[in-house]
């Protein structure tokens, strides 16, 4: 499958993700959005934004209570609360959504 963006193909799986990762950038990241019916807004760059650093650091996707806590921490919120903000910014699941969107590989553990 591929997804045109500024005239180009980027190539994804048979679930949305990037094929080649190195094919990300922030317009591409708004098209995964847009296709996953998200308005990007400053607290999902947030969120990607911390994904793709600890896909850098750690070169796997966090867990969803690795990304909770990260989150309830930055915010000053308890986890339960984060966990509902993450839920809030993406419905269809935090580890699935926004790793597509952050044009990470889709979390082990996920399916």
């Amino acid at each position: 499958m591929a997804l045109e963006v500024n005239g180009v193909a980027i190539e994804t799986d048979d679930d949305g993700y990037l094929v080649n990762l190195d094919d990300w950038s922030e317009d591409v990241a708004n098209k995964l959005a847009e296709a996953e019916e998200i308005k990007m807004a400053e607290e999902h760059w947030s969120v990607v934004n911390f994904l793709r650093e600890y896909y850098d650091d750690y070169q796997i996707a966090p867990a969803v209570k690795v990304l909770t806590k990260a989150i309830a921490k930055e915010r000053d919120m308890d986890k339960k609360a984060a966990s509902e903000f993450l839920y809030g910014l993406f419905p269809s699941g935090p580890a699935l959504q926004a790793c597509k969107i952050a044009g990470l590989p889709k979390p082990t553990g996920c399916v």
